[in-house]
């Protein structure tokens, strides 16, 4: 029998450990290359070409297919719903995380389950159902009629289509660090007498922000940028119901192409604007962990 394998491990080498920083320069240079030419391909020449094509016509007619009462009503809308859509949310995916990553009970892996649910459903489904649920001939119809109340090609549609779609983008940035962090720090802060509601604003909360703040902003991304779910229950009715994806593509459809681009073009600059803050927040959040250690 060779003997080797039974020979204990020589941790005193000096040997080289591989890392990718060892790789031959060919390679890093490939795989670098591979990299921002795929971001150059799918990001950066779409949204070139969407700035190209809104400023094609000139500065004023830009500004002219910005400035219509079609396109402020569906930006005022869009912002609406983001306002009333994010913070809510905000609330149930702290809730959802600190039950999941403070305490165990019976049923935390369904709970789980259905916090990623609308990563499984597509948009489109989930505008459905809402339909089924709140349309006039859904299930609650006859006492939203009775009571002269409209969901569905309405506002409050638009914003529980929006709500669905995005719920799990707080919860599923704050969760891994809840569970990360453990219960210790609540635990002494109720040992030393601190109520709910402190250990949650001075511990659990500083510890958290970034997270948060983070998923916060991803939140708002999609809510404003949400177009299968708002699609279904919006009902497309111009000036009322018109999130500004869903007016791009009635502008585009009329082949109104120079304001379908500059109405674009305002949903990119959002992005911009989501994009600037979350690599903030990455900054600032990396100092502070830096200075931390």
């Amino acid at each position: 029998m060779n003997t080797t394998l039974n020979a204990p491990l020589d941790l005193t080498n000096d040997a080289p450990i591989a890392t990718a920083a060892t790789d031959p320069p060919a390679v890093r240079r490939l795989l670098i290359g591979l990299a921002l030419g795929f971001l150059g391909i799918f990001i950066f020449l779409p949204l070139m070409v969407v700035l190209v094509e809104a400023f094609r016509g000139g500065v004023g007619l830009y500004l002219k297919s910005i400035s219509t009462p079609d396109a402020r009503a569906a930006l005022r809308l869009t912002l609406i719903t983001a306002a009333i859509a994010v913070p809510l949310n905000t609330i149930f995916g702290l809730a959802a995380a600190w039950s999941i990553g403070k305490f165990e009970f019976r049923g935390r892996s369904l709970l789980l389950s259905l916090i990623d649910l609308p990563f499984a459903i597509s948009p489109v489904i989930s505008g459905l159902i809402y339909v089924l649920m709140f349309g006039l001939q859904g299930w609650m119809g006859p006492w939203l009629r009775s009571h002269d109340l409209q969901v569905i090609f309405a506002v409050p549609g638009i914003v529980l289509a929006t709500m669905f779609v995005t719920f799990p983008f707080v919860a599923r940035e704050v969760i891994p660090l809840m569970e990360a962090q453990g219960t210790e720090e609540e635990e002494a802060a109720r040992v030393l007498g601190a109520s709910g509601w402190q250990i949650f604003w001075r511990v659990t909360m500083p510890n958290i922000r970034w997270a948060l703040l983070y998923g916060v902003l991803l939140s708002n991304a999609r809510a404003m940028g949400e177009f299968g779910a708002v699609s279904v229950v919006s009902g497309h009715i111009r000036g009322l119901t018109n999130t500004l994806p869903l007016h791009v593509e009635i502008l585009y459809n009329e082949y109104n192409f120079a304001a379908a681009f500059g109405v674009a073009s305002l949903l990119a600059s959002l992005a911009l604007v989501t994009l600037a803050a979350k690599t903030a927040v990455e900054w600032v959040s990396g100092r502070s962990h830096n200075r931390l250690h």
